[in-house]
């Protein structure tokens, strides 16, 4: 997700680590996150909790580490640290502040923009399916056709989703609803030397396609069915034909007759 701070020294190390952490390729979606909302205790309430080595991965964050660690343990807690950050930003961009500073990341397109046709490039939000960490990666989100896509670059695609929520997008539109562009509504029409595929050759093939799921379903359950278009009436004769007659009524005729002849010998 991010380069390993490694061509500068330990004073810059600590001393930058906020802009080394945004600066870095993979980290393009991130925010900065002012220094007052890091320090505010109640903006970091549970974190402590879900973040290993969590005190010094604070003070690394915040620009006040010191700490003579072996390689190992400072390799924690930068990941550590990396995810404290993560944890704060989802918290961070739906603040007044943090919902400026994306707007204007927005506005530029820094999250891309719109692999669909029909949206002429409309910028994305990146956006997580799940506030839980470790669930699922970050998604871009086209407010345009209300879709959800994956992040072209592997770097952001590794990204976990948790550090944006799954609430920043829809809060956005909601505290900038002159940005909610309008819904796309266009649909490609498949066309034939100019002229639209007619919607009966649509609905047959997908009546054929039905079938054939539904043969499978069946066969896979045991059950054998049969339909008309399965049996062979080359092979019959005409005079087979003719003794079968699903409209034949002529049984309930006489009946009728029968019936009505006893009722008049019983005036």
């Amino acid at each position: 997700m991010m380069e390993d701070f490694n061509s500068e020294t330990d004073s810059d190390y600590t001393s930058y680590w906020r802009d080394w952490f945004i600066s870095s390729r993979g980290n393009e979606y991130f925010c900065e996150i002012d220094e007052e909302y890091l320090t505010d205790r109640f903006n970091l309430t549970g974190l402590n909790t879900e973040v290993p080595y969590y005190q010094y991965a604070l003070d690394l964050v915040t620009d006040v580490f010191d700490l003579d660690a072996d390689d190992d343990l400072r390799e924690q807690i930068e990941k550590s640290a990396r995810h404290l950050y993560g944890l704060v930003h989802a918290r961070y961009i739906v603040t007044t502040r943090g919902l400026s500073k994306m707007l204007d990341k927005y506005k530029r397109g820094d999250f891309g923009k719109c692999p669909r046709v029909m949206c002429d490039g409309h910028p994305l939000l990146p956006m997580g399916q799940h506030d839980i960490p470790n669930m699922s990666t970050v998604k871009l989100f086209c407010a345009k056709c209300e879709d959800i896509y994956n992040p072209k670059s592997s770097r952001h695609a590794s990204i976990d989703g948790a550090y944006f929520g799954s609430s920043f997008h829809s809060i956005l539109f909601q505290v900038y609803p002159a940005l909610d562009p309008e819904k796309s509504v266009r649909r490609y029409e498949p066309r034939i030397f100019g002229f639209r595929v007619h919607a009966s050759a649509a609905l047959a093939r997908w009546q054929d396609r039905y079938r054939s799921d539904m043969i499978e379903r069946l066969e896979g359950a045991g059950i054998e069915v049969k339909y008309l278009e399965d049996f062979d009436f080359e092979g019959e004769s005409e005079d087979e034909e003719d003794d079968f007659d699903p409209l034949d009524t002529r049984g309930e005729e006489v009946v009728g007759d029968t019936a009505s002849g006893r009722m008049d010998l019983g005036n």
